[in-house]
């Protein structure tokens, strides 16, 4: 569970990423330099704004959907950009706060770098030219909120070095404030996603504690000369939700107290803190005997040439992604990941998608492997976000469609914009909160809190529900009940006429469905568990039975669309449709065969050009649905091609240039979360109402284990394997829960009580149940 590398990191690309669920850093550089690229999640660009709404948005969405219905999209499409297209305003974006630059009096050879995924750390290790050993020592503590990080030499008065901060905004002001600290201030302002003259203000500071050596005074810097130690603190804050200005003191705060407190306890804490999330998952794939020494570019390497032995890479990467998880998004945080976690190179905010919180599929993608591997509470933030999000969504469904209820669309940021995108293509994904919305669905599942549903969950998605129920029309032809005019999310495909071209915007697309029958039979069991809101309950059935089947087409896939349209980009790089198979449960191979095929039909015709559109969250899907299909060996196909062919030497993900006006390979985080969620998928499955275990056991997986994985109901899974076939199982209830175990063509239905822990044999017989503790 280290990533071990002997090359200096020559850039953010090869850095080494460290968070605390609030304050982000990535490090790079080598012996005489090194460059910490430093973010916090609250540190957007923007304001709040409310478009305006029209008297008449029903009638007007009336208009709109006689044209669609009538076959005229070209017209349906016009009015919509009338009245669903609205001005791009100060939007808004994460920005990287500052870069700390360090320059160290030395040169020197031996150089070793590691994060170590079991302590969060980052390690830099080299012999300096005097033969002095100098180590570098860096996390961001959670418990204590700021970043650390230790120089110390093995001779005394081994560490000379310079250091000052550049700003990322031209509003960045940092000085002085004694010797051995700095302060800055600055404010989150651009001219791309807003007008350069609104965002979050932020203050911190910079302290040097040293030991042995001198500090020189230097304007807007620290100078330290011949030290034997010298500890960094890093700290920040920001006025965003603040009504006050207690916020400004937050970071000296943070400063003096760690200084009291000293490296060894802020360390010792640290590592306390996170193992207790990291050390909830152990994973053992096999294959690392001619692997695991070797450093991770020269792993990523080998299996970029077509060595797939090293299953250990495959192990490391999945618990990467747990890793980027609690250094991303803690209990506490703020703000929930974006499209880049919390992290920041700055590329994305100089393109037209930036660093905002993106509704058809990334943000989702990033909260997939959350719950599955042992971390709902840093699933937290994305609930307070929904329900956030849900309050700005009543503006939005009463502004555009004159309904009750909330709604969202493409992409949200830090003030909860819920209308649709600027551009009716991509912006007018209907479902997009309500696809985010899901999420309280799936926390709730997993954690059986009766508290949290009543709480939080509950009221989102019952008031996502009266939306829907007050703006979806019955279909004139069909007498399906249909949303629209909507987006399958950023696809496109031909009507029918050639006369009307290439067209996007249709009624009912097949991903609104979708999530739409899961909102609604939610809603409905939670109110009947509830025993709440009847006459709501009976609307809700009535609605349900009117709901669009899942249909094939002529091709044998699933359709995408309502209608069996011709394809505009067969191998577009979304399929929003794969939600009925994951993270849903509409299409299963159990329950649903023939959908089950359309939908592999699916898989395939996204693969006929090979690298078209090859983007990180795609593979992602391949491997998700793969999974789910319960073919390990296509699915692991494309997990490795995600590790070897798009990421980076730090095992972060990108999309690869061409796609939305990059330019070069661009960081995205949500192949990271993917390809675990991914992962943990082949080894674990509950979401048809069973526990199924190893349910996509690739064939060169065939010795290994895995313990605390969880599944939905409230319980916690280990087991074992050799050869391919399962030796061992142990599944431990945290609720009381009636389930079905599978494995193989075996099942065994078990009455678990909480607090015990139930093991099974390869058979799935029953050999024992425990007390736990």
């Amino acid at each position: 569970m280290k990533m071990t590398y002997t090359q200096p990191a020559s850039g953010w690309k090869q850095g080494l990423p460290l968070g605390n669920g609030q304050l982000g850093a990535v490090l790079h550089g080598g012996i005489s330099y090194e460059t910490w690229n430093m973010t916090e999640v609250t540190f957007w660009s923007g304001k709040p704004e409310r478009f305006g709404g029209s008297i008449d948005a029903k009638d007007k969405l009336k208009a709109m959907r006689e044209a669609f219905f009538g076959g005229d999209y070209v017209t349906g499409d016009k009015l919509a950009a009338e009245q669903l297209e609205p001005v791009k305003g100060n939007f808004g974006t994460n920005l990287s706060l500052c870069d700390v630059h360090i320059r160290y009096e030395d040169e020197g050879s031996e150089l070793f770098r590691e994060l170590d995924l079991n302590r969060a750390v980052a390690t830099v290790k080299y012999r300096s030219a005097t033969g002095a050993v100098i180590r570098r020592e860096t996390f961001a503590t959670h418990a204590d909120g700021l970043l650390v990080s230790r120089i110390k030499g093995d001779r005394a008065g081994s560490i000379s070095l310079t250091l000052h901060i550049e700003g990322r905004t031209n509003t960045f002001d940092a000085w002085a404030d004694a010797p051995g600290q700095l302060q800055f201030r600055t404010q989150a302002t651009e001219t791309i996603h807003s007008d350069g003259t609104c965002g979050v203000w932020c203050e911190g500071g910079m302290k040097a504690a040293v030991t042995g050596g001198q500090v020189v005074g230097d304007a807007g810097k620290i100078v330290i000369r011949q030290a034997d130690e010298v500890v960094l603190y890093f700290a920040a804050a920001t006025d965003y939700g603040h009504g006050h200005d207690d916020w400004k003191a937050e970071s000296s705060e943070r400063l003096k107290a760690a200084e009291a407190k000293g490296f060894d306890r802020l360390l010792e804490d640290h590592i306390e803190d996170y193992r207790q999330l990291f050390g909830r998952v152990d994973i053992d794939l096999g294959g690392t005997e001619n692997y695991g020494s070797l450093p991770v570019d020269e792993r990523i390497r080998r299996l970029r040439a077509g060595e797939s032995a090293d299953n250990g890479l495959i192990a490391l990467f999945y618990q990467y992604g747990r890793y980027l998880t609690i250094a991303g998004t803690r209990e506490d945080s703020r703000l929930p990941l974006h499209l880049q976690g919390i992290w920041n190179d700055g590329e994305a905010n100089a393109m037209a998608w930036s660093c905002d919180y993106h509704l058809d599929v990334n943000t989702e993608m990033n909260y997939y492997p959350t719950e599955i591997s042992n971390l709902a509470e840093c699933h937290i933030p994305l609930m307070n976000y929904i329900e956030k999000l849900s309050h700005a969504g009543r503006a939005a469904a009463e502004d555009f469609y004159g309904c009750e209820g909330w709604v969202a669309h493409v992409f949200s940021n830090a003030w909860g914009f819920a209308s649709p995108g600027w551009g009716r293509s991509w912006g007018l994904n209907v479902t997009g909160g309500l696809w985010i919305a899901t999420h309280l669905k799936e926390h709730y599942e997993y954690s059986k809190d009766r508290e949290f549903l009543t709480r939080q969950a509950y009221p989102v998605m019952k008031e996502a529900a009266l939306f829907f129920l007050d703006y979806m029309t019955v279909h004139p032809k069909y007498g399906w009940l249909v949303t629209g005019p909507s987006t399958s999310p950023e696809n496109s495909f031909y009507p029918g006429q050639a006369e009307q071209g290439e067209q996007q915007l249709s009624m009912g697309s097949t991903m609104d469905q979708m999530l739409v029958r899961d909102l609604f039979g939610f809603v409905l069991e939670s109110a009947e568990l509830q025993d709440v809101d009847q006459d709501l309950q009976l609307r809700l059935k009535g609605a349900i039975d009117l709901l669009p089947p899942l249909q094939i087409g002529k091709r044998g896939q699933l359709q995408e669309w309502l209608e069996d349209y011709e394809e505009a980009q067969p191998q577009h790089r979304h399929f929003s449709h794969m939600y009925g198979i994951y993270p849903g449960n509409q299409i299963t191979p159990e329950e649903t065969p023939e959908l089950s095929a359309a939908m592999r039909q699916t898989l395939l015709g996204r693969m006929l050009v090979d690298e078209l559109e090859d983007i990180e969250f795609t593979a992602a899907l391949f491997a998700l649905g793969f999974s789910r299909l319960h073919d390990g060996n296509q699915a692991v196909k494309h997990v490795r091609h995600l590790i070897g062919e798009l990421c980076f030497d730090n095992l972060l993900s990108y999309s690869k240039p061409g796609v939305a006006g990059a330019e070069t390979n661009i960081f995205v985080i949500d192949g990271n979360f993917g390809g675990t969620a991914a992962i943990a998928d082949m080894l674990l499955q509950s979401h048809a109402g069973s526990i199924h275990l190893l349910p996509a056991l690739p064939a060169d997986w065939s010795t290994g284990s895995y313990r605390g994985l969880r599944a939905k109901g409230n319980a916690e899974v280990a087991a074992t394997w050799e050869e391919g076939r399962l030796t061992e199982a142990a599944i431990t209830a945290y609720s009381d829960l009636e389930t079905v175990v599978k494995y193989g063509g075996e099942q065994i239905r078990l009455q678990m009580e909480s607090g015990k822990r139930y093991l099974l044999n390869r058979q799935l017989i029953l050999l024992q149940v425990e007390t736990i503790a």
